[in-house]
């Protein structure tokens, strides 16, 4: 199995951008479809983007289209997320995912489909 750490939240003024780390341990993460995901407070956790193993196909959630970027880099197990043009909205803890089946090859939009994931990365816009 993979173990997920995330790093790279913080504090940003709204039209600012961040640059959110994933970084795997264990099995390889090119086993896998990865995703990013997150919890806004008081709020269920909701799909933030995903890509494919050999990061051919990306996909993301309507909220962040254009504003969110999501890359992986298999030979340093690594995934990222940048985001620009940050809002309040997006304030929440954001978390990596490793989707492991292969009939799901571009990544799941629902939390349940991931297996692994990690502890999270509080992400607050605000002024």
């Amino acid at each position: 199995q993979v173990q997920l750490v995330e790093s790279g939240g913080g504090l940003v003024q709204p039209g600012g951008s961040l640059r959110l780390l994933c970084a795997a341990s264990g099995r390889t993460v090119s086993t896998y479809a990865m995703g990013w995901l997150r919890q806004p407070p008081r709020n269920q956790r909701e799909f933030v983007a995903a890509i494919s193993r050999s990061s051919s196909l990306t996909h993301y959630a309507d909220s962040v289209k254009g504003r969110c970027t999501i890359s992986r880099d298999n030979a340093k197990n690594t995934v990222h997320l940048q985001m620009n043009s940050l809002k309040p909205e997006d304030t929440a803890v954001y978390y990596c995912a490793a989707d492991p089946d292969p009939k799901r090859p571009y990544g799941s939009r629902a939390s349940h489909d991931y297996d692994y994931w990690g502890q999270g990365t509080q992400v607050t816009v605000s002024s």
